[in-house]
């Protein structure tokens, strides 16, 4: 998590005075997007270096980031309107060769984001058969050989 999601935190760093949250309720101004499109660029550098570290720390037949699975997104696709269909999620990493990496994946409209926690607490050795509103596990994320 890059901070709590109501957070007023500005980014200076980046240039940008405001806070994600309150830049996704941008109300359609082109300035407010432009400054949440820099606070997502931003984010997204920082995940690419979190994972450059992972895949490059040795973990035994190959590398932390192998021995791994990350999910990166939001439970928000639109904050202005408060969306919660179409999820941006990214998965890296192939928790031990269960996860085939280097996909695009599209599920049908209205499949739980909660299905995808079933699988990931698989891999982690807690099979689990239900999770809030999950209704199965997601096929074609696990390896297709």
């Amino acid at each position: 998590m890059m901070g709590l999601e109501g957070s007023g935190r500005a980014y200076r760093e980046v240039g940008v005075k405001g806070g994600h949250h309150q830049l996704s309720h941008h109300l359609g101004d082109e300035e407010k997007i432009a400054s949440l499109r820099t606070i997502n660029h931003y984010h997204m550098e920082q995940f690419a270096y979190f994972l450059d570290k992972m895949k490059n720390t040795e973990d035994g037949d190959g590398s932390l980031l192998d021995h791994s699975l990350i999910v990166y997104g939001s439970g928000i696709s639109d904050g202005n309107s408060h969306s919660h269909s179409d999820l941006p999620v990214l998965i890296a990493g192939r928790a031990s060769g269960n996860v085939t990496p280097g996909r695009h994946i599209r599920y049908e409209k209205d499949t739980p984001m909660s299905n995808l926690f079933l699988n990931t607490l698989e891999y982690v050795g807690c099979p689990t058969q239900n999770l809030g509103d999950s209704n199965g596990k997601l096929n074609y994320l696990t390896s297709l050989a």
